[in-house]
């Protein structure tokens, strides 16, 4: 009786609770999207394909197969719209928000899933950031909305420039990648306004949350405008503007004189297309050049940038930039000689490190199995198998065209791999672990062994 009663109040999981959450929505919406209403006249959509396109809206990833203006009728738009949402938020900031408006009070065993989901270290402050989070959301949504809406309404009857806003601001700051134009973004290349709306909403939904909270916060507080930054947000704006840069750079340099992406531009739209083609990859999945026509070397380029995808405790995928940055500094520190990893002036506990090398190492190993089954069930080149599978770990959504032929086993390859990019391969691979992360109580003999 008394193992029974054990296991009956043994506490579920943080990790699992997200897994479980995430399935819940993903088939809720699938069962929404096969619902005729909707796809629109003359379409049909089987069971795949309406999973597929739910996977993808709540990964907040972009792939589609089918295409999102045409097939899909206005509530099914709707529906997209919502569980990108849903999914850029994460399932404990919306449960969250909704015991808040309730009133409710948020307990230990809540405030520890929403530290999992956020990637916080801390328990103290999580029910004050997710006020932030929801303000922060509502916030750059509605702002994004208007100003897409004033320049599109140029192009559209008000009310539709008005839903196009709303739409592509959500999939925007979420870094979901979904449009309602049938071609991206293609045919406003070198618009400013489009472009710089955009990019503002991409890059400030890939900052993460906890950043955005101690800007502000620097912006509000006057007594704390002058004190350091935090060691995660300086990692994070740092690595941030190196990838920006760095990739503005090298796919103007690539990609200047290709007649099929940015050759036939003036000079001040090649700059723009470079900019956007840099800061899309962080998971955002818009286009405004055809990614197909991307150059070999380019598209490899955009590989290793939707590796790397955007911010801890954001909307966006990959293995994260303070992920990156941390493998890179314990590189260094060990070339150097160092027994510790330094950077700006503190030190990097090991737990941190060992936590993104088996991230990196998982990441890693994850990408290259599913870019194998893709090349054994769908054939087809290296680099656009390694395009398709990268894009849907790190939710990105670009594609070099290879996702709407995709066989049935390829599209359940893909949703599986968007599904365990969106958790991260890490949370991913503890849901399904016998113990939960916990430090032993004793410590094995040491022995070395050669390496190198």
């Amino acid at each position: 009786m008394l193992n029974a009663a054990h296991r009956a109040q043994k506490p579920v999981r943080p990790a699992k609770v997200l897994v479980i959450g995430f399935l819940v929505v993903i088939f809720t919406g699938t069962l929404l999207l096969l619902v005729p209403i909707s796809t629109a006249e003359g379409y049909h959509t089987s069971f795949m394909t309406a999973l597929f396109t739910a996977t993808s809206a709540v990964c907040v990833t972009g792939l589609i197969v089918v295409d999102t203006a045409s097939h899909w009728s206005n509530f099914g738009h709707v529906v997209i719209m919502c569980l990108i949402q849903i999914g850029g938020l994460g399932i404990m900031t919306m449960s969250t928000a909704v015991a808040l408006v309730l009133g409710r009070r948020i307990t230990l065993r809540e405030r520890l899933l929403i530290r999992e989901a956020l990637g916080e270290v801390s328990l103290e402050g999580l029910v004050r950031l997710v006020r932030l989070i929801l303000v922060f959301t509502f916030t750059f949504v509605l702002v994004g909305a208007v100003l897409l809406a004033l320049r599109l309404s140029h192009d559209y009857p008000a009310g539709q420039a008005a839903w196009l806003g709303l739409f592509h601001s959500i999939s925007a700051f979420n870094n979901a990648g979904f449009d309602l134009f049938g071609v991206s973004l293609v045919n406003y290349v070198d618009d400013p306004a489009i472009n710089g709306v955009f990019t503002f909403l991409i890059i400030s939904g890939g900052l993460g949350f906890t950043v955005l909270a101690e800007l502000y916060r620097r912006i509000v507080n006057p007594e704390t405008r002058y004190r350091k930054l935090a060691l995660h947000t300086r990692m994070v704006l740092t690595m941030t503007a190196i990838l920006l840069v760095a990739g503005t750079v090298f796919l103007l340099a690539m990609e200047h004189g290709n007649p099929a992406t940015m050759g036939d531009l003036g000079w001040p739209g090649r700059i723009m297309a470079s900019f956007f083609t840099s800061v899309t990859p962080r998971t955002a999945g818009f286009n405004t050049v055809t990614t197909g026509n991307l150059k070999t070397v380019s598209l490899f380029f955009v590989v290793m940038l939707m590796f790397v995808g955007g911010s801890a405790g954001s909307t966006a995928g990959g293995v994260k930039t303070t992920t990156f940055y941390t493998l890179v500094a314990s590189v260094i520190s060990t070339c150097r000689g160092h027994s510790s990893v330094h950077t700006f002036g503190r030190r990097l506990d090991s737990d941190t490190i060992h936590a993104s090398l088996a991230i990196i190492t998982l990441s890693l190993s994850l990408v290259v199995t599913v870019t194998l089954l893709l090349l054994i069930t769908e054939g087809g080149s290296l680099i656009d198998c390694l395009f398709e599978t990268t894009s849907a770990f790190g939710t990105v959504g670009l594609s070099t065209g290879v996702t709407p032929n995709l066989s049935k086993v390829g599209r359940a390859i893909i949703t599986l791999t968007m599904f365990a990019g969106r958790l991260g391969p890490l949370t991913f691979a503890l849901a399904f672990t016998r113990t939960q992360r916990e430090k032993r109580q004793f410590r094995y003999p040491e022995e070395n062994i050669i390496i190198g």
